[in-house]
């Protein structure tokens, strides 16, 4: 990927071309950033529908660790190439998994609340959106917080499930609110790069992971009420 902003003029009029990528317009950019983030769901959607009984008859602790074997390479790919088409390939290696391991999730939780949680993860991501495309500046700033704060949480949650046996829903809303911080600042981060089909895709990879993230905490918090 080329994250420079030093462009250089183009008098031609047609759009210009940095190394494999092509300069495309934010309309453009924002359609992909768009059309992948729902292709994702839809995979998602697919794979809890039409493959929950496949799934649940998986090893769990096999599934686990191809699902962090299958992300951990599509971050990479994703991260290092500069073409659409693998960068595609290395979101999907984190579509699928997180696919599975949402089935696996899901299952018996109430239709009602899954409902629930998809319009509220909705509503919150259009929300922090809005905010970051008012605010950018305040979102650039905070992500080494929003990443000392989600290590924090991480570091806690596992002591408290590995060594006390809880789990307080106030973990659940400290999670929420960090992946909600999350939207915003990588939303703004991808609008701050250069409009290619290439930075649509990273930038769709990093926004889905934060939404699914969100998604998950949300649906705990409704579960836990409920």
């Amino acid at each position: 990927m080329n994250y420079s902003n030093n462009q250089m003029n183009n008098d031609s009029g047609f759009d210009m071309d940095y190394g494999t990528n092509k300069i495309i317009s934010a309309s453009k950019f924002n359609l992909i950033i768009g059309g992948c983030l729902l292709w994702g769901f839809v995979c998602n959607a697919i794979i809890i529908t039409f493959f929950s009984q496949w799934v649940l008859s998986l090893n769990y602790w096999l599934v686990l660790i191809g699902y962090l074997i299958s992300c951990f390479a599509g971050v990479m790919i994703y991260s290092k190439s500069d073409k659409p088409f693998i960068s595609f390939i290395g979101y999907n290696l984190i579509v699928l998994p997180i696919g599975i391991l949402l089935t696996s999730f899901l299952y018996g939780t109430n239709a009602t609340i899954v409902l629930q949680a998809v319009v509220t993860t909705g509503a919150v991501t259009l929300i922090m959106m809005i905010a970051s495309t008012i605010y950018p500046s305040f979102f650039m700033k905070i992500g080494n917080t929003l990443f000392i704060a989600l290590l924090s949480v991480i570091v806690v949650e596992v002591i408290l499930v590995f060594f006390f046996s809880a789990n307080p829903s106030i973990m659940d809303w400290g999670v929420a609110l960090i992946f909600c911080g999350y939207i915003g600042y990588d939303w703004a981060i991808a609008n701050q790069k250069e409009k290619t089909a290439d930075n649509a895709v990273d930038g769709a990879a990093a926004l889905y992971m934060d939404i699914i993230n969100l998604f998950i905490r949300i649906v705990s918090i409704l579960s836990r009420k409920d």
